[in-house]
């Protein structure tokens, strides 16, 4: 099962910040969500705008705006995400067989 507090705070974690900052950004998410499907639906848009970020660096890149740096961390988080993007898809596709092969 995917724990949305844990990815939070690792991925905060992963870019140092306060200990302080990273809890009430891993618990923000959970508190605010409505329901699992509003859950799924902003993960999915924050996904989809990291990914046009990743682009448009990668666009800068080419046109020399940004360095090789900038660019090559843009596309290691896009494909962070998309990874991510694709284990969830993967666990509701599994839920979902799950639930459809239960007797009634």
């Amino acid at each position: 099962m995917i724990d949305p507090i844990g990815i939070s705070a690792a991925l905060a974690a992963r870019n140092g910040m306060a200990d302080e900052t990273r809890q009430a950004q891993a618990i923000a998410p959970v508190a605010n969500a409505g329901s699992f499907a509003d859950m799924i639906i902003q993960a999915g848009a924050s996904a989809v705008q990291k990914l046009e970020g990743a682009e448009a660096t990668a666009i800068r890149g080419i046109q020399g705006d940004v360095g090789p740096r900038q660019v090559a961390e843009a596309v290691m988080d896009a494909e962070q995400t998309l990874n991510a993007a694709i284990a969830i898809r993967d666990k509701i596709v599994s839920a979902y067989l799950e639930i459809s092969r239960m007797s009634i």
